[in-house]
C-alpha cells in the first residue's frame, strides 16, 4: 500500500501556479488510473485506487503548504503506511523547468511543504521533484515566483514531465527510486 502526496495550496487563486505542480501531478495520476472520487479527509482531499497490483491513496493536503505535514501524518497513521511507502510530488526551484529528479530522504531545500512533512513524519520518504525554475533576486521574488503561473512554453514542458511521471509511476512502486531514476536518465538520452 502506498500514499502518494501532491503538494500545493488549496483554492482557485493558486490553481496552475508553480507551487501547485504536485496537485497537478496527482490529479493526472487519478485520471489515468481511474481513481475514485476525492473525499474530504485528514485535512486534505484523498482518493483511493490501484496502480498495477498496488493499492494507492492519493492525497492533496488542504492545509496550505506550510502545514502539509499535518495532513500527511494523519493519513499515514490511519492507513499504517510507512515512510518508505510515501511518495511526495512537489515543485522544486533548484531544478530547471525541464528537469525531474527522484530521491529518498534528504533536506527540504527550503521548501516549506517538505519542512512540515519532515517535522511531522520524518524525512525518510520518497520525493519526485518537478523543476519550476528559480528567479534571480530577493526572497520576495522567490515567493512571487512559486505563486506565479507558467508561461505557455513552461506549462507545456511541465505537463510533459507530469505525463512522464504518470506513465512511469508503477516503476517506482514496483522497483523503487533507483529504477525510476534510471528511467528518467534513459528518457533524457533519447
Amino acid at each position: 500500500m502506498f500514499l502518494i502526496v501532491g503538494l500545493g495550496n488549496p483554492g482557485a487563486k493558486y490553481v496552475g501556479t508553480r507551487h501547485n505542480a504536485g496537485f497537478m501531478a496527482v490529479d493526472a495520476i487519478a485520471s489515468k488510473y481511474g481513481f475514485g472520487v476525492w473525499r474530504d479527509k485528514f485535512d486534505g482531499l484523498i482518493a483511493e485506487g490501484k496502480i498495477g497490483n498496488h493499492k494507492v491513496y492519493l492525497l492533496k493536503p488542504q492545509t496550505f503548504m506550510n502545514l502539509s505535514g499535518n495532513s500527511v501524518v494523519k493519513a499515514a497513521m490511519f492507513y499504517k503506511i510507512l515512510p518508505s511507502n510515501i511518495i511526495v510530488i512537489h515543485d522544486d526551484m533548484d531544478l530547471d523547468i525541464a528537469q525531474i529528479k527522484v530521491k529518498t530522504g534528504g533536506g527540504s531545500g527550503g521548501h516549506n511543504g517538505l519542512k512540515s512533512i519532515d517535522a511531522c513524519v520524518t524525512n525518510a520518504y520518497n520525493r519526485i521533484r518537478l523543476g519550476v525554475g528559480h528567479p534571480k533576486g530577493s526572497n520576495e521574488e522567490v515567493v512571487n515566483h512559486v505563486l506565479s503561473g507558467f508561461s505557455k512554453n513552461e506549462r507545456e514542458i511541465l505537463l510533459q514531465n507530469i505525463d512522464f511521471v504518470v506513465e512511469n509511476i508503477e516503476i517506482l512502486l514496483n522497483d523503487g527510486v533507483n529504477a525510476f531514476s534510471n528511467r528518467i536518465g534513459m528518457a533524457l538520452h533519447k
